[in-house]
């Protein structure tokens, strides 16, 4: 997996779409933090790829809702509906 900062980004563009595509995947830094992962989606299924994402995006919502409620004990449920609204808000 190739690491990439955001301005390797914008000044390596070049070579970030060359190692995308041979490696299919690229990890994008911001401040020496993964921000984002770029991968090489197949144009016959992109649909598939989506829903994995979003599927894998929701279980580690859910992992970590479990781990949160299982420290601190049961989540009430204005506490449970901010934990997925942060989610969804990407924080």
């Amino acid at each position: 997996m190739n690491f990439y900062s955001v301005r390797d980004l914008r000044n390596e563009t070049k070579s970030l779409w060359d190692n995308l595509s041979a490696g299919g995947e690229v990890v994008i830094t911001n401040n020496g933090k993964p921000a984002a992962l770029m991968i090489d989606i197949p144009a016959d299924c992109f649909d598939e790829v989506v829903q994995a994402v979003r599927q894998a995006k929701a279980m580690i919502a859910f992992n970590n809702l479990r781990s949160k409620a299982s420290s601190r004990g049961i989540m009430s449920k204005k506490e449970i509906k901010a934990e997925i609204e942060a989610v969804r808000n990407g924080e």
